[in-house]
């Protein structure tokens, strides 16, 4: 890039194609909303042909494009606006050169040398110093057809013109500023040749792959102008929400598009700009996934090999077995397509019809972490009069999302009858690493010790983000979730919780309902008479060995009708809470599921209780 190029370059050019750029992404996000909240939702509930299936399909991949060209649009927004945020310096720097060289006389080449007059003597006895051409490098040689700058003194010595060193500087601060601009135009142009599609372009899990590429692409080009450091990492929702609303519309679209997975995590925001940032991670993600699981397909081992007796060491003629490198292979396919499935659950809650009984599904957090994390709210919390928030236990993973997806939903339903005058926000909240045994996982609080916080911080932030007057918050935990949500409310008394469920609880880490921060009339705990989380041990039983083969501690205990792992059951009288009724459940053992009381507490009268206190309807 030339000293001239920079001058003439007009940065509202950028800007305005900038603009129009965000035009484009704004008008896709739309219509991808009005595609599945208007179109698909009317065609699910009126039809159900084979004609309607195959439409159905083309229009969840309309969706699905739309939502694209929304993010990939809003990266060239952002990318043009970088770069004209970025050059503004270099061409400041250019025209400021510029300036003082007119205003010493100096003529400026296109080669971007400096040309300066010769200098007048400052005494009748000396010679006027020659004229002479700086180049950018005044240690250099003398640029062609440049003249010696020093004229030699009556004493023998030289005099050197007081216009050199000023030539050369504008020369140095020329050059400077030209490769600025040169290495932040191969940046931005590098980037945005990057954001191109064919014709005809199909989104699917591949195309998520490559924008996922994009993505970063265009963070490490306009890491300069966006920082990631500007989003409030790790702060309280309150501030999360002050700097929220300090940004204009553009800044906000611009960190969205360069930042989705920071902002989607950000407490105290508009579920909305979380729904929409979160979605373009999953997509993300999901493409890469499905790329990665697609690529180790192709790697599988064969599947069978020799069997050798372990008596004789020889082949058995006609016996196979399969490979350990085959298990190994087929081990890390099976978590991998698990993890794939968790995903396609949670986007297709998101792309339910919200027509009838399918309110809108907003996805206020994600991460692809070891077990997986999602968020997600049947309803819109920020204009709901009522707010449940469902914390699930053990064995808990993205994997199996689509069971604790369905229970949030069920209550939901059942608020909604129960109150069928306000709206009800059911909200899954998996936004922590579960312990996924029972043994030695769940027998240690390092996992709600390490979820309060999040917890904590979330419960505060559907506080600071509802836009319509106060709601009635819940807070329910389920089996160890009970332990995070226990956690969180006895070390934080001032969080904005209204009533607490627990069920099937092992323990929610204090021994009295009135230390959780919330009125102990407000607290409420069911157990089914089946529930094994009846037998759960206290502290004492453990240390004495109660997970041992025999349970030798563990017996004794069974005469204790109120002491448990972590704390006083909180379904019993001495913990000072309330309790509801709940159907006994399924027999140990019955229909093949060790543990299946434990899992029925949203359905019957137990789920119609819970309603009742979500929604301040409980006597």
């Amino acid at each position: 890039m030339t000293w001239q190029h920079l001058k003439d370059l007009k940065r509202t050019e950028y800007e305005e194609a900038a603009d129009g750029w965000g035009e484009v992404s704004s008008r896709a996000c739309a219509a991808k909303e009005r595609v599945e909240n208007e179109m698909l939702a009317k065609l699910r509930d009126t039809q159900t042909a084979q004609t309607a299936d195959a439409a159905l399909g083309d229009l969840s991949r309309l969706a699905r494009n739309f939502q694209y060209i929304h993010a990939e649009c809003g990266l060239v927004r952002t990318a043009l606006n970088g770069f004209a945020a970025e050059v503004a310096t270099p061409q400041s720097l250019l025209n400021a050169a510029l300036e003082d060289a007119e205003g010493y006389g100096f003529t400026v080449h296109q080669d971007g040398s400096v040309s300066y007059p010769a200098g007048t003597p400052s005494s009748p006895y000396l010679k006027p110093t020659e004229a002479g051409t700086a180049g950018s490098t005044p240690t250099g040689p003398l640029l062609p057809g440049a003249s010696n700058p020093l004229s030699p003194a009556p004493n023998g010595g030289l005099v050197i013109n007081p216009n050199k060193a000023k030539a050369e500087g504008i020369a140095q601060r020329i050059a400077s500023a030209c490769r600025t601009a040169a290495e932040i135009d191969s940046r931005y142009r590098t980037t945005l040749s990057e954001l191109k599609v064919e014709r005809g372009l199909r989104v699917d899990d591949k195309v998520w792959a490559d924008a996922a590429k994009d993505l970063q692409h265009t963070r490490d080009a306009a890491g300069k102008y966006l920082k990631d450091s500007d989003i409030p990492h790790g702060k309280s929702p309150a501030e999360n929400s002050a700097w929220w609303n300090g940004l204009n519309q553009e800044q906000r679209d611009e960190y969205v598009s360069l930042y989705p997975a920071s902002v989607g995590a950000l407490d105290g925001i508009p579920s909305e700009v979380r729904d929409t940032a979160n979605r373009v991670v999953l997509a993300e993600n999901h493409g890469t996934r499905q790329v990665e699981l697609d690529a180790w397909r192709g790697k599988e081992p064969p599947r069978y090999e020799k069997y050798i007796s372990p008596i004789t060491g020889r082949e058995v003629k006609g016996a196979q077995i399969e490979s350990k490198a085959w298990k190994e292979w087929d081990e890390k396919r099976k978590e991998m397509q698990g993890r794939l499935d968790g995903m396609q659950h949670v986007q297709d809650r998101l792309t339910a019809s919200e027509a009838g009984n399918r309110p809108e599904g907003y996805l206020l957090g994600f991460a692809d972490t070891k077990g997986g994390q999602a968020i997600v709210s049947i309803g819109n919390p920020d204009t709901a009069d009522n707010v449940v928030t469902y914390v699930p236990g053990t064995y808990s993973t993205l994997n199996g999302i689509d069971g604790d997806l369905t229970r949030a939903e069920d209550l939901q339903k059942k608020a909604r009858d129960a109150d069928p005058g306000r709206q009800t926000a059911s909200i899954l909240w998996l936004g922590y690493e579960a312990p996924q045994s029972i043994v030695p996982e769940a027998a240690s609080d390092s996992w709600a010790n390490a979820a309060k916080d999040p917890l904590n911080r979330f419960l505060t932030g559907v506080d600071t983000a509802h836009t319509d007057g106060p709601v009635n918050s819940t807070v329910l935990g389920h089996s160890y979730g009970t332990l995070v949500a226990g956690k969180a409310l006895a070390e934080n008394p001032d969080l904005p919780v209204d009533n607490v469920i627990f069920v099937g609880s092992p323990g929610v880490g204090v021994e009295h309902a009135k230390d959780l921060g919330v009125p102990p009339d407000k607290v409420w705990a069911a157990t089914a008479d089946h529930d094994l989380i009846n037998w759960a041990p206290s502290p004492d039983a453990v240390a004495g060995g109660w997970f041992g083969p025999l349970y030798p501690s563990g017996l004794i205990e069974l005469s204790d009708d109120h002491s448990i792992l972590y704390g006083t059951d909180p379904s019993t009288d001495e913990f000072g809470g309330r309790t509801f009724g709940v159907a006994p459940g399924k027999s140990v053992g019955e229909g093949g599921e060790l543990m299946p009381a434990h899992s029925q507490y949203w359905q019957g009268e137990s789920l119609g209780n819970m309603a009742n206190i979500v929604t301040g309807k409980a006597k």
